[in-house]
């Protein structure tokens, strides 16, 4: 692609991060509405998303809830481990796409077993209690024999499987349509269940029962001996979400009831966030007078790279959208320090062949040839570090916490756009500048 189609396409980008970005304020239909939104729809594919910063409790508060679980069906020796699997679920359901930082914890008093919940940003208590529901209990129903419809919901009648052989509800999307689905997948007791449910209903509809109420009654096209399956529907991708977080409702394995509720301030000082915020305003501000200083006009196109590093970096924490802490905005600084050391060692490149003989241009393409080989290898080292304390297949050996996985995804995200801006943006800018002159 040449440089001058590169350098419009970095351009457009760098507009729609702004728009992103800037608050509701900004712009003539905030008057209209609460707050700016961000709506796609194309055939099946539907995408929604309001653009503020969500923030951590530390910064933001949000809500406290405390729920009892009842375990006295619950053999002794496997309470423990069952209040634990209700911990899991309960995270499963409110940090669907592990970026929301919620606060989930267990205790015990005597023979009483206790969920802790803190919900970042959630200042309705009512709206928290619904999200995790209270005693959700899940389980397949089935018509009778020879009925292929129902003239009434009370038709159903239960087939044995429940919420306990449920693994997990997670949203899918079609690889040729990308149309949303909400696959799920069964223990190995339920899956021998599910087979012979199918396999007697093909054709037939078979339907989700949560706490007594259908949560959907999807088809049958063919029986299912795997333990895995996929409800499909004319799903839009936030009703695919709350159809999964209903169906991992009914997965816990104890019954909980909520008994404590209260909305929660920020864990730090206004004054303490306003000073970290001000560091690494004053950190951005050195490495940018740095770069100027020593590599003169090099240095100010590579800024130029960082603050569109900056504003992409952040449009994206709207989209995801990422759940700051202030562990997150260290994560998000630190690489920052990281995007300028792959122009240094680019720059430092470049003079290696200038002061070889070699012309500008044909310096250039040496010195991002040559640094690219450890430029990869230091940022691929540091994504592999942000996977393992990101901990996305939940191990427990590695028992990350909220506020570690939100700097693993600060992190992660902002070295692999350092990577795009540092040999996309900035090589673009001097591909295109050299090409006129201004470089030299």
């Amino acid at each position: 692609m040449k440089p001058q189609n590169i350098f419009w396409l970095i351009v457009v980008l760098t507009a729609f991060s702004i728009f992103v970005d800037l608050p509701a304020k900004f712009w003539i239909f905030s008057q209209e509405i609460n707050r700016p939104q961000i709506n796609i729809q194309a055939g099946n594919f539907h995408f929604s998303r309001d653009l503020e910063i969500k923030q951590g409790i530390d910064l933001a508060g949000g809500t406290h809830l405390v729920f009892q679980a009842d375990t006295q069906n619950i053999a002794p020796a496997d309470r423990e481990s069952a209040v634990e699997a209700a911990k899991n679920n309960i995270e499963r359901r409110v940090n669907l796409f592990g970026v929301a930082e919620p606060v989930i914890q267990t205790s015990q008093i005597g023979e009483n077993y206790r969920l802790i919940v803190e919900l970042p940003g959630v200042k309705n208590v009512n709206e928290a209690v619904d999200l995790i529901g209270q005693t959700a209990q899940l389980d397949f129903r089935e018509l009778p024999a020879g009925a292929t419809t129902a003239a009434d919901l009370a038709d159903f009648k239960a087939t044995g499987l429940t919420g306990k052989d449920l693994s997990l509800s997670q949203v899918q999307f079609d690889t040729n349509t990308g149309a949303p689905s909400v696959g799920l997948k069964f223990s190995a007791e339920g899956a021998k269940k599910f087979a012979e449910i199918t396999a007697r209903n093909v054709s037939r509809p078979v339907a989700i029962f949560l706490d007594q109420f259908p949560v959907t009654i999807p088809q049958v096209r063919e029986p299912i001996t795997d333990g895995s399956a996929v409800i499909t529907g004319e799903f839009t991708l936030e009703e695919a979400k709350k159809l999964a977080i209903q169906l991992n409702a009914g997965a816990l394995p104890v019954p909980i009831k909520i008994i404590e509720q209260k909305n929660i301030g920020a864990t730090l000082g206004a004054e303490s966030i306003q000073k970290s915020v001000q560091a690494g305003l004053i950190g951005l501000l050195m490495v940018v007078g740095f770069m100027t200083v020593y590599y003169g006009r090099l240095g100010v196109l590579a800024s130029l790279g960082l603050v569109i590093y900056g504003l992409i970096t952040m449009a994206l924490y709207k989209l995801f959208p990422v759940t700051l802490t202030l562990s997150g905005i260290a994560g998000f600084i630190l690489s920052v320090g990281m995007a300028v050391d792959a122009n240094i060692l680019i720059f430092e490149r470049m003079k290696e062949e200038i002061r070889s003989g070699k012309p500008y241009g044909q310096a250039m393409e040496l010195g991002f040839g040559r640094a690219w080989d450890s430029i990869r290898d230091a940022n691929v080292c540091t994504l592999i570090t942000c996977f393992i304390l990101f901990n996305p297949f939940n191990w427990s050996f590695l028992n990350a916490s909220g506020m570690v996985r939100g700097f693993a995804l600060t992190l992660g995200l902002g070295v692999g756009l350092s990577l795009f801006t540092g040999i996309v943006v900035t090589r673009a800018l001097l591909r295109l500048f050299s090409q006129g002159g201004v470089a030299k």
